[in-house]
């Protein structure tokens, strides 16, 4: 394993070989932090949490017998972008009206309307 803290960073997610303490970064090669949605793009119900770490879990698990490496976070990292898109097509997820920006990475959002 790697003395430094290994991260996969894509728009919705980060991941970290590392655990929170006192708000920095502590390198633990046991540990996974996830950070869904730092920028706030979207409104999250708790059950939409729950399937993004249940998911998660899933995915690292699947790994299991591996070693963990820069490629292997990412691929994480790029599923859990797929699984956050297809919340937001199957209206589980919105976007945040008060987000910083809105330039809709994910797809125009879709309404009864529109459907």
């Amino acid at each position: 394993m790697s003395d430094t803290i290994l991260k996969c960073t894509t728009r919705h997610v980060r991941i970290f070989t590392a655990i929170v303490e006192n708000e920095d970064l502590i390198l633990d090669n046991g540990h996974l932090t996830l950070d869904i949605d730092p920028d706030n793009e979207f409104l999250w119900e708790d059950q939409s949490i729950r399937k993004v770490q249940d998911y998660f879990r899933e995915l690292v698990s699947s790994q299991d017998d591996k070693e963990l490496s820069d490629y292997s976070l990412r691929k994480i990292g790029s599923l859990l972008e797929d699984f956050i898109r297809k919340l937001l097509q199957d209206g589980e997820l919105s976007y945040n009206p008060d987000s910083r920006v809105m330039n809709y990475s994910m797809g125009l959002p879709r309404t009864q309307e529109l459907l």
